[in-house]
């Protein structure tokens, strides 16, 4: 898309926008629609930004890009790796039409998360409409020009329900040399005291994950520091390592086929296995854990609400009940506040995250 017809694109967006708002009519914001199915159900008038696509402008010696939010993650990887860089927070297409707007709108984080952060740490600004009809410009193309709250950040995960992103600004990260996966066979408590005793040492690790008695740890860096460091930890080297990654980023291992629903747990890394009825897979070194389960969403959340952590009904159960983990009354209200100074009248796709908002 040229910047001409991006241009006349955002108005058009813009007007309709606009119109909703005059009329109180819900919007429903869609992309390709590769992660329709995450979040609660929001019904309204469709307006898409799936044709909003294109990469505005790369800068490698910079480590930036900014692209349209409708551009295909598979296109801005693919000019990425021409120039051996990469989206460090490794994120989950879930499909091949998967676009940057809906990743960063759902904040999705593959393996390398905890080891080089989150979607969210590598945004650097969006060009947005709000729920008036407004474009707004959130931080920026480069580093450390935003002071005070970073509101392009908040848009991160927000599943659309405070603005239409445009265009986005991203921070990206040189290839690493060298990869190499270890596997070591243990229990699952001992996966995670292992992995916090890691993750506190010097060493290159960018993923580890625990499924069916096998602790799995992949480093990443330079020939040397990677070979050091794997002939310290030992184990044996995983084969095909790369498409063990990419199907636990996916979900396209075993594990995650079936009928029950998924649940994806967030708890503090070194919490023990949680007393929790079902199949468990350990990703984020322990941070986040991905369940396997029938066993009813008030006995899940109150059981990891009490190490302190919170339960995201992922995939299946009732699209239209609680997907994510009741808010305490202080965060809700602060959720409505950032609601109604963004989307006053509450068009768009509202419900997404919360009945309330």
């Amino acid at each position: 898309m040229s910047s001409a017809a991006s241009d006349v694109y955002k108005r058009q967006l813009q007007e309709q926008v606009q119109a909703a708002a005059a009329t109180g009519t819900a919007l429903l914001i869609q992309g390709s629609n590769s992660k329709s199915f995450y979040g609660r159900r929001s019904r309204g008038e469709v307006l898409s930004v799936n044709p909003h696509r294109g990469i505005i402008d790369y800068t490698p010696s910079e480590l930036v890009i900014s692209a349209r939010a409708g551009t295909t993650l598979a296109e801005l990887e693919s000019v990425l790796q021409q120039q051996g860089q990469m989206l460090a927070f490794e994120p989950a297409h879930f499909g091949d039409n998967a676009t940057l707007g809906g990743t960063i709108a759902c904040a999705f984080s593959g393996p390398r998360r905890p080891y080089a952060g989150a979607a969210r740490d590598f945004v650097l600004g969006v060009n947005c409409i709000n729920g008036q009809g407004e474009r707004l410009r959130l931080g920026g193309q480069v580093m450390k020009n935003v002071a005070g709250y970073d509101v392009s950040r908040t848009l991160t995960g927000s599943l659309g329900t405070l603005a239409i992103m445009l265009d986005i600004h991203l921070r990206v990260l040189p290839r690493l040399e060298t990869e190499l996966t270890l596997q070591h066979s243990c229990d699952a408590a001992t996966a995670i005291q292992r992995c916090n005793a890691l993750a506190a040492q010097p060493l290159p690790l960018s993923a580890a994950c625990y499924l069916d008695g096998q602790l799995t740890l992949r480093l990443s860096g330079l020939e040397q520091g990677v070979q050091s460091a794997a002939a310290s930890i030992g184990g044996e080297t995983l084969r095909d390592a790369a498409r063990f990654w990419q199907q636990l980023r996916e979900h396209q291992l075993a594990f995650f086929s079936g009928e029950r629903p998924l649940w994806r747990l967030s708890v503090p890394p070194a919490t023990s296995p949680l007393p929790l009825e079902g199949d468990t897979l350990l990703d984020w070194g322990g941070a986040q854990r991905w369940l396997r389960s029938d066993q009813p969403a008030d006995t899940i959340r109150s059981i990891t609400g009490s190490v302190g952590g919170h339960a995201t009904l992922f995939r299946g159960g009732d699209p239209d009940g609680e997907i994510f983990h009741p808010l305490q009354p202080q965060l809700l209200a602060l959720q409505r506040r950032l609601k109604q100074s963004f989307d006053p009248a509450g068009i768009l796709n509202p419900g997404r995250m919360y009945r309330e908002l």
